[in-house]
């Protein structure tokens, strides 16, 4: 993996990311030496994850919604899971927060439901991403050109399908963090 050192990143997440989609970029992108903070609307200190088919574990929020300054993030990663997304996207703060990214020319990162933010805030329109299956016919609708691939970069998106992606997601993450 690129050497990160001096880079900061955004995770958005809130109760119900897919607990791996959330922990092992994490994990990843801190061994490469970025800084990296999770950021989750309202006021809570943690936020749980889910673990394949049951709630997984709790993890810690560094920074409220509210607070985080898009600006100063060198990158945004948006973990999926069903639930977490789909409450996102209702968030029209967290919607603003993501688009910020995409209009800097930030990378932005998203895997498995995490796309639907990417509709959300129009910046999946006239590109090339994948996501899980059921997001599909979503980007389709909002103009995406959908692959079924392990990752597919255009630019600054950088989309993956599901968590046995996620090796070539933190490697494609990096790369473009890296510059």
């Amino acid at each position: 993996m690129q050497n990160l050192a001096g880079k900061k990143i955004a995770i958005l997440a809130t109760d119900g990311f897919e607990q791996s989609e959330l922990e092992k970029p994490q994990a990843a992108l801190k061994e490469a030496g970025a800084h990296v903070d999770v950021i989750a609307p309202g006021d809570a200190s943690t936020i749980k994850g889910w673990d394949q088919k049951d709630w997984g574990r709790e993890v810690k929020v560094d920074v409220a919604l509210s607070k985080a300054d898009a600006g100063s993030y060198d990158a945004l990663v948006l973990p999926g899971g069903q639930i977490n997304p789909d409450k996102l996207r209702i968030e029209k703060d967290a919607v603003a927060f993501v688009k910020t990214f995409g209009d800097a020319g930030k990378p932005v990162a998203a895997i498995c439901h995490g796309p639907w933010l990417l509709v959300e805030s129009g910046l999946a329109k006239g590109r090339k991403v994948t996501s899980w299956p059921s997001v599909k016919t979503d980007l389709v609708n909002a103009g995406a050109h959908w692959e079924d691939s392990e990752v597919v970069v255009d630019g600054n998106l950088i989309t993956s399908r599901k968590p046995d992606d996620i090796p070539a997601f933190n490697d494609a993450i990096a790369k473009a963090v890296a510059g």
